[in-house]
């Protein structure tokens, strides 16, 4: 008797494949407009990049993607168009060539692009009408002049560039946010827990050839070859 596929386990939604979510810190954004002072660094497993807890004017605390070069007691703008590093300014305020992070989607959702550590974001032209943004891979993407923006660059740089080693770290690192690691293809399990998996020929796996009579929707893969296999 088979088994479920593992893209079938995942849909059930079991413990086995959610995330810790209620072991997380809490959600990550820009808050309400006025000053914010810096009153710790927290590290939150959902998180690549450090995050900074910081205490607005009414004396509530807000957690938000903390940049290089803060520290703790560091007094923050959110709105306003002070250019210094850690204010949050909207688009249309912020020169070209500025680094930016943590950028709004859409004005006051508080903030979707460039959260990962070490990334920043380019501002590279502005227009009463939209603001053209540089994103870490190169893509151009355009944005409403009033959506906000974090000045400098994610804390945390680097951290890509330490290996693993061994399959035991990668293991556990992947195990705190819950996601599923190691990714194995369907040939290269056993003819139990997949429709591919098996090795008892040469070429691993089911062939890809669409029926004779399969309808235009299905014709894909090798569509109606005159010839499979070695010549005789």
């Amino acid at each position: 008797m088979g088994k479920n596929l593992t893209q079938q386990k995942r849909g059930r939604g079991s413990p086995t494949y959610t995330r810790p979510s209620f072991k997380f810190k809490g959600k990550t954004g820009i808050n309400k407009e006025g000053s914010a002072r810096v009153a710790e660094f927290v590290v939150c497993r959902a998180h690549t990049a450090p995050l900074a807890k910081v205490q607005h004017d009414d004396n509530t605390y807000s957690l938000m993607i903390a940049p290089e070069g803060i520290r703790v007691g560091q007094i923050l703008q959110v709105g306003g168009q002070e250019l210094k590093l850690g204010n949050v300014l909207q688009l249309k305020d912020i020169p070209e060539g500025t680094s930016v992070f943590n950028i709004e989607s859409q004005p006051g959702d508080g903030g979707k692009f460039v959260k990962a550590s070490g990334m920043s974001a380019k501002v590279l032209s502005r227009t009463p009408a939209k603001v053209t943004v540089q994103l870490p891979s190169k893509k151009q993407k355009i944005f409403h002049p009033s959506c906000r923006a974090s000045i400098g660059v994610v804390a945390g740089g680097g951290r890509k560039e330490k290996p693993f080693y061994k399959a035991g770290r990668k293991f556990h690192k992947m195990k705190a946010k819950n996601m599923y690691w190691p990714s194995v293809s369907g040939t290269s399990m056993n003819a139990v827990d997949h429709p591919f998996g098996g090795s008892k020929s040469t070429h691993k796996g089911r062939p890809t050839i669409a029926p004779k009579n399969a309808p235009p929707g299905k014709k894909a893969g090798k569509i109606r070859p005159r010839r499979t296999g070695r010549k005789k």
